[in-house]
């Protein structure tokens, strides 16, 4: 509305200034005009439709004016007249009317008869308009304004125009809804606007739902532009069987440009009210939020008189520097039990993350301080804090003959408050020297690296190993590493079923030695259960197969003496496009011996992994690893998905063997973690229904136990200016053993959204499902 106004007031200062000298006659003179619509047809003039920045001229109101009329004619210090077909243009804008007039001295200009402008961004209608030339105070009758690049239209008996800065409309109507419809508008008697605002401001406003009145309100603000501005935002209303009703009213405070505040109160009808306070700051340093929650008493769980939970994120890049932190606390252990949405914080390992780090980089170097605390929610939390760590990375490319050189270095503190595990420093230091060559059809990689590590362990008498192993307290251990690797890219053009691809052969082989030197001294994941000060065995995929240490750090250096040998195919349609993958791979080892016995272990799983896209609609992804050594299957996953225009389904399924489960985490505990392994099967769907009415659900099985894990299903009805949704989740609650009784929760959410106001405006409505579950995207196909 702004923008309207003052755009259709500089084009009439040029009109006047210049309209005289540059008015045309136009020979077809015509009686009439009709009133003014905004076509609807696939090929619209500039003046009906919204115009792109591009597409606008910069510095409009410099650009010469032009006007056509049927006739014209002026009398000097009088008064100008042009009359019939009056179309005034002025770059991109545009001005139409039956008549228009420019009266001296009074330096007043009016327009009547079918008044029409557009300016690019809005297009408006009127009976009459005048505009006093001095003053800058401009009115326009009987107008209707109809948003071109955003949804936006309403109606004003007077809109008025005070000097530069302020519009006013009498009985005016705001609506995001499209012509001729009538679902919901908000209607005043009388709507206020200061030039730059983002919100109007309504008085004797009303709501009104198919010309219904809703509610009315002496005053009320509302968005017409993204943009902050505190105040309340539109509340939320759920249910569930814990909580009962739940109302939230969420209040959002700009406190500056560079921080914001939202504060929402959130009544539960069967425990009282839960305090979310999540400010947000940006400095020189990097941006923050934090997360603050208090419940002072909880009329359910009344063994716990007070809650509270709290969250600071922050992130920053500072010339050389870089700074990192997430750092939470809550008040128990079991607060996310009894707060199953809570937003505090990063969960791991049945513990709540307390991080740190600060980082230097220069051209040839970087360091990093790290620093690693958790807070236990459990009784028996056994995990390793980090206090602190330094890092040091030195590297120098090409230093000669072609050669890479970098010095990875680490110094860790390992402390943990499970007095059965020993607390150690260890140093680590893996010089490394890398010769790469590459051809546009081969890449290759010659290695070599020594892993020096130094262990100084305390709290190690009680400690034992799987075969009786004992720590030492201090230990010193060197590990050789020699790699050879090379890939081979071939391509080739082929045809299968009629149609053309670009077919790939990627063969690839590694050799790979690591000395085999005596690591039981060191608590390590192989030789002591549980084992590892921040040391756990890798999943082994087909990509994983080439990776030197199968290890995720250095507490134990896998030894090899092995090959790998690995192939993969892709087809590229005509267009490009990846359709269709499969990868194979396997470790053939030259000595290796069962942990077992002393039979020798030739080869190792085989892994495959293989993607398929057909006809942009059908899309498959799959991977498994099956032990031959083993005759028996260790892991895998599939997932198929359809998509055709509104309708999606994905199916999924997951297999993880209990014995790959006990060599990668250990067995200690194991059988409070699985049954039999993992064995997960779900689907997750969406669909249209018709006249804007859709569904989603997902469904989620543990076929191990055979339980429910997740249940959730939803309907929403979306016309083009509001949304309403109602929706029902049901999902299985966390347990520390699973022999223990399953235990649901389930919620019932109604949602209501009115389109085109602002950011996220609406009554608790989000088009994410908010699950733990739900649709993932694992394809990776070159698209």
């Amino acid at each position: 509305m702004s923008l309207t106004a003052r755009s259709f007031l500089s084009t009439m200062i040029c009109f006047a200034l210049y309209g005289q000298a540059m008015a045309e006659e136009n020979p077809a003179a015509q009686d009439g005009q009709a009133p003014l619509v905004i076509p609807t047809d696939t090929c619209l003039a500039p003046e009906y439709r919204c115009l792109n920045k591009k597409e606008q001229v910069e510095d409009v109101n410099n650009e010469p004016v032009t006007i056509v009329a049927d006739r014209a004619e002026a009398k000097a210090n009088d008064k100008a007249i042009y009359s019939g077909d009056v179309v005034v243009t002025q770059g991109h804008r545009t001005m139409k009317s039956d008549t228009a007039t420019l009266r001296q001295p009074e330096n007043i200009v009016t327009a009547e008869g079918n008044v029409y402008f557009h300016d690019g961004e809005m297009a408006v209608s009127g009976k009459s308009l005048q505009s006093n030339l001095d003053t800058e105070d401009t009115t326009l009758l009987d107008a209707e304004y109809q948003m071109m690049c955003e949804p936006g239209r309403g109606q004003a008996k007077r809109v008025f125009k005070n000097g530069t800065t302020f519009y006013e409309l009498e009985d005016g109507t705001y609506t995001t809804c499209p012509d001729n419809d009538d679902s919901w508008r908000f209607s005043a008697g009388k709507i206020e606007k200061e030039d730059g605002d983002i919100f109007a401001d309504l008085y004797h406003a009303r709501f009104e739902v198919l010309d219904t009145p809703i509610f009315y309100l002496p005053y009320l603000r509302v968005p017409v532009e993204d943009g902050r501005l505190t105040g309340f935002l539109y509340p939320s209303i759920s249910w569930n069987d814990n909580d009962g009703v739940e109302i939230s009213t969420p209040f959002y405070w700009n406190i500056h440009p560079q921080t914001d505040m939202l504060i929402t109160p959130k009544y539960m009808s069967n425990r009282g009210t839960f305090l979310t306070v999540e400010p947000r700051y940006l400095t020189k340093a990097g941006s923050g939020s934090m997360v603050i929650e208090y419940m002072g008493q909880d009329d359910l769980y009344t063994e716990y008189s007070k809650s509270w939970g709290f969250n600071w994120q922050h992130a920053g890049v500072q010339d050389h520097w870089k700074y990192d932190v997430d750092y939470s606390k809550v008040s128990d252990i079991n607060y996310f039990t009894r707060h199953t949405d809570s937003r505090v914080g990063n969960r791991e390992d049945n513990t709540l993350l307390q991080t740190g780090s600060v980082s230097y980089r220069e051209e040839n170097w970087n360091s990093t301080l790290n620093v690693r605390n958790f807070q236990a929610l459990s009784d028996n939390a056994s995990v390793y804090r980090l206090l602190p760590q330094l890092a040091f990375n030195y590297y120098r490319p090409e230093m000669g003959y072609g050669l890479d050189f970098s010095m990875p270095s680490q110094i860790s503190k390992f402390a943990t408050d499970d007095d059965s595990k020993p607390d150690s420093t260890r140093i680590n230091v893996e010089p490394t020297l890398t010769l790469p060559y590459t051809l546009p059809w081969l890449t290759a990689t010659a290695e070599g690296k020594v892993f020096y590590t130094y262990y100084d362990q305390t709290n190690i008498d009680d400690v034992q190993g799987l075969n009786g192993e004992t720590l030492e307290s201090t230990v010193s251990r060197v590990v050789p590493m020699a790699r050879l690797h090379s890939v081979v890219t071939l391509e080739r053009d082929t045809s299968i079923w009629g149609s053309d691809y670009t077919q790939t052969l990627e063969p690839q082989v590694q050799y790979l030695y690591i000395k085999d030197v005596d690591q039981s001294g060191i608590y390590n994941p192989v030789n002591y259960s549980g084992g590892g000060y921040d040391t756990a065995r890798l999943q082994t995929d087909y990509y994983g197969l080439f990776r030197a240490n199968q290890f995720s750090s250095v507490d134990y250096i896998n030894p090899a003496n092995q090959f790998t040998i690995g192939a993969a195919s892709r087809f590229f349609d005509d267009g490009y496009k990846e359709r269709f993958n499969i990868a194979f791979g396997q470790i053939y080892y030259l000595d290796r011996k069962n942990s077992e016995n002393d039979n020798s272990i030739n080869y190792s799983a085989w892994a495959v992994e293989t993607e398929l896209n057909i006809n942009d609609q059908w899309f498959v992804r799959g991977s498994a690893e099956y032990d031959s050594n083993l005759e028996s299957l260790q892991f895998a996953n599939t997932t198929v998905e359809y998509r055709a225009g509104g309708f999606f389904a994905q199916t999924s399924y997951r297999y993880v063997s209990k014995d790959y489960i006990s060599s990668t985490i250990g067995s200690e505990n194991l059988d409070s973690i699985t049954e039999d392994g993992i064995s997960q099967a779900g689907i997750v769907t969406g669909f249209p229904l018709g006249k804007g009415v859709s569904f989603r659900g997902q469904y989620f099985q543990d076929l191990t136990q055979n339980i429910m894990l997740e249940n959730q299903f939803g309907f929403t009805y979306r016309s083009d200016c509001w949304v309403i949704g109602l929706s029902y989740n049901e999902y299985l609650l966390s347990r520390s053993n699973i022999n223990n009784d399953a235990r649901y929760d389930n919620s019932v959410s109604l949602s209501f959204s009115l389109l085109g106001l602002g950011d996220g405006a609406g009554f608790g409505y989000d088009s994410a499902s908010g699950n733990a579950l739900g649709y993932r995207s694992p394809f990776g196909l070159k698209n």
